[in-house]
């Protein structure tokens, strides 16, 4: 990544950086401070009258954390198999939900959030969407309210269904 990156690939690549870039510098949260996934870091900052090196340290820096934040499918397996307790959180459409699901998921609503934050207690707390391209900011969201036992799984129920439980059918979303 450097400043010359499009946004648009940057966003790719680091999921949790349109986050970052709103909480740190108030960029593409709303219309007046949006960007164009073809307009580059180095554009944007310009735009903002930021320094482009600063920005791009703060996103690197962000995404590391979020890594931090993120399990993956064989890592929440081995987990399992050892006997850890674990919440599954399905924080999908109800529709795919329904359609296919991890053994033993529960759908995200506003019953089981309560339920989550009064116990703050357990095992692991294990969210999940389709790819994983969402699923940071929910886990985000879930440590600011205190479950610091929440992480999200990388690539989701998609990767869990490729490298974990074949049983577990893929899908693909119709926009």
């Amino acid at each position: 990544m450097t400043a010359k990156t499009k946004m648009g690939e940057l966003m790719a690549e680091m999921p949790g950086a349109r986050r970052a870039l709103f909480a740190k510098y108030h960029l593409g949260g709303c219309q007046s401070c949006a960007f164009d996934d073809s307009e580059t870091l180095a554009k944007l900052c310009e735009r903002a009258e930021l320094d482009s090196d600063e920005v791009l340290a703060h996103l690197l820096a962000s995404h590391e954390h979020d890594l931090t934040m993120l399990l993956e499918p064989a890592e929440v397996k081995r987990r399992m198999d050892a006997g850890e307790e674990i919440l599954w959180v399905d924080v999908r459409t109800r529709e795919e939900f329904e359609a296919v699901e991890i053994e033993g998921a529960r759908f995200f609503n506003p019953e089981l959030q309560e339920e989550i934050f009064k116990s703050k207690a357990g095992g692991l707390v294990v969210l999940y969407d389709h790819t994983g391209k969402y699923v940071l900011d929910q886990v985000a969201w879930f440590r600011g309210h205190g479950v610091e036992n929440a992480f999200g799984l990388t690539g989701g129920i998609d990767a869990w269904s490729q490298e974990v439980d074949k049983a577990v059918m893929r899908y693909r979303v119709e926009v």
